[in-house]
């Protein structure tokens, strides 16, 4: 916990100037909420027993003193609600910042073992709770330790005896909001993860919304979701169980202090060793003292809650990403797009069975090499170890016999372009999507992208040609026009290396014949390994790789191949 804390203090360090402020006019009000009481003290005391000549001036003038004091009071609050929430607003903003630049430099393994839903709780309300916390927490420990230490200063100088009487519930009072704070905690660590998860589950329903309807499915999605809301809710009334136990404690305690200055004050008044004037006195700053109890009430359950959100921060910005820049990586230039895997092994971090074993190939720069197998052999997976998505487990992968492991990753990958089967378009334009494979390219540039992949003719059927919003995922194209826009966006990057994994085999044939064009033109002159479900689609190629959960159990032209009469030969058949 102190190191979280040591963590949670360091994001105070840009904002120093507003903090310190925030911090002097929270003392300032809490001062203010002090001195009125005295100043009524002195009025009761002191004043009214003057003659009118007097009293009446000296009343007049405490008034305007106490005015003062109330617009003094005004002002430090309206700061502290002004400029302390957006100070929390800046911190929110940074760890915002911070945690999405974090969540860029995780590799594919993370995202593997992750719920979307439940990274984006931690980027949005769990940072809300932090910021709140951070911007109330300091200011509310102040008034709460100015109110109650000034309020305990002043009554043990006006009556020592009331004032123990007064604080004599204090240490139960404490026991009994300990007890419950520590079964807030676990409480509300636990709503956090339910609430997280239902995150993930609305996102995941919302995402597959076409296939639920396709299917009918949306009683069960409401069951699933009810299964989770349900666990929520139980969370809820677990930890609002604990919450209102602390609330209705804590206000009995404070009723009972009342009660018991008032019992004594009467009790002294009665034997003459208190005055009525200061049991009034007395009165009036127990409410003074209950205030900041109650402040600290909502404090606590604010701790609560921006904590444990700061400790799920803190749990993902802990985790170190597996593929990072090696100490002395270079830059790639002038790439020839040699490519060479030396007996290369993967598995994934957590299994021990290998995906691929001792794999060894070449391909020259400027190579059309196609990957064939059975699915589940790793064709894919080959294919994710150049950009080093994953890294291998053994063995080493050259480009241009240079270990890609001391290469910068952005280098490497800015090298590399890859046409996938599930297309992902960002909600956006034509143009911004296209535009995606390098932002710095000019409308021409991108028009032409768009003509080598064979696009540019349907773009300008469409009702804003390049200026069309295409809906989240690209929902109004259909799976031909994503996917060429998608080589449009690589056509555009213009790496030397390519990767097609299995870019045409959710097209219909007419689609598929436009898209294989745009492939061969973009493949030209560049190194290019292909992942093929259609074997049709690739007996061109100059190699052709037969993987099997063996590891490359074929390898030649396809002529070559079907006079071997074994597993490719096998596969293109059934094709």
């Amino acid at each position: 916990m102190k190191e979280n804390l040591k963590a949670m203090a360091s994001y105070y360090k840009p904002y120093m100037g507003i903090f310190l402020a925030d911090t002097f006019f929270a003392f300032l009000g809490a001062a203010v909420a002090l001195v009125i009481p005295l100043v009524v003290r002195y009025i009761t005391s002191e004043v009214i027993y003057l003659p009118q000549s007097e009293a009446m001036p000296m009343i007049i003038r405490l008034g305007i003193v106490m005015l003062v004091l109330v617009a003094v009071q005004f002002y430090s609050n309206y700061f502290i609600g002004n400029y302390g929430h957006v100070m929390g607003a800046k911190i929110e903003y940074d760890m915002r910042a911070k945690i999405f630049a974090h969540y860029q430099k995780l590799s594919f393994s993370f995202y593997d073992d992750q719920k979307v839903g439940q990274l984006m709780s931690r980027i949005t309300s769990d940072l809300f709770d932090i910021s709140e916390l951070m911007h109330h927490g300091p200011e509310n420990v102040i008034i709460c330790g100015i109110k109650i230490i000034g309020s305990l200063v002043i009554l043990a100088a006006i009556s020592p005896l009331l004032t123990l009487a007064a604080f004599s519930l204090i240490p139960l009072m404490l026991i009994y909001a300990l007890v419950f704070n520590v079964k807030m905690k676990r409480a509300f660590k636990k709503n956090r993860e339910r609430i997280a998860d239902i995150n993930s589950q609305i996102e995941d329903n919302l995402s597959g919304i076409r296939v639920v309807k396709s299917f009918a499915n949306e009683e069960i999605e409401m069951d699933k979701f009810r299964t989770g809301n349900d666990g929520f809710l139980e969370s809820k009334k677990r930890s609002y169980s604990y919450m209102g136990g602390y609330h209705a404690g804590i206000t009995a305690f404070t009723t009972m202090i009342t009660i018991v200055v008032l019992i004594f004050g009467s009790f002294g008044i009665m034997k003459a060793f208190v005055s009525v004037t200061d049991l009034v006195t007395f009165l009036l700053y127990i409410n003074v003292f209950t205030e900041p109890v109650k402040t600290f009430i909502d404090f606590t359950e604010q701790f609560q809650n921006g904590y444990t959100g700061f400790e799920r921060f803190q749990e993902i910005m802990h985790i170190h990403p597996d593929i990072e820049d090696c100490p002395g990586a270079v830059a790639l230039k002038d790439v020839r797009g040699d490519i060479e895997f030396d007996h290369v092994s993967f598995h994934y971090q957590d299994h021990e069975e290998m995906v691929l074993g001792d794999i060894c190939l070449k391909a020259d720069a400027g190579t059309y090499m196609a990957l064939v197998g059975p699915s589940g052999v790793g064709k894919t997976t080959l294919c994710s170890l150049i950009p080093r998505f994953y890294e291998v487990s053994s063995g080493t992968i050259r480009i241009d016999g240079r270990d890609i492991r001391d290469i910068q990753l952005k280098s490497l990958r800015d090298h590399i372009g890859i046409v996938q089967q599930d297309v992902y378009l960002f909600v956006g334009t034509v143009f911004d999507n296209i535009r995606y494979g390098r932002p710095d390219a000019t409308r021409e540039e991108v028009i032409q992208a768009a003509k080598n992949a064979n696009a540019h003719e349907f773009i300008m059927g469409l009702p804003n040609g390049y200026d069309t919003d295409i809906g989240q995922r690209g929902i109004k194209l259909s799976g031909g026009q994503k996917q060429r826009l998608s080589i449009a966006r690589v056509f555009l990057k213009n790496p030397p290396i390519l990767i097609f994994d299995e870019a045409t085999s959710a097209l219909d044939n007419e689609s598929e014949r436009v898209v294989q064009d745009s492939l061969e033109k973009l493949a030209k002159n560049r190194t290019t390994f292909v992942i093929a479900h259609r074997l049709t689609t690739i007996r061109n190629a100059e190699k052709i790789l037969v993987l099997t959960d063996r590891g490359i159990e074929e390898s030649g032209t396809h002529a070559e191949l079907m006079e071997r009469k074994g597993v490719y030969r096998a596969l293109y058949t059934l094709n």
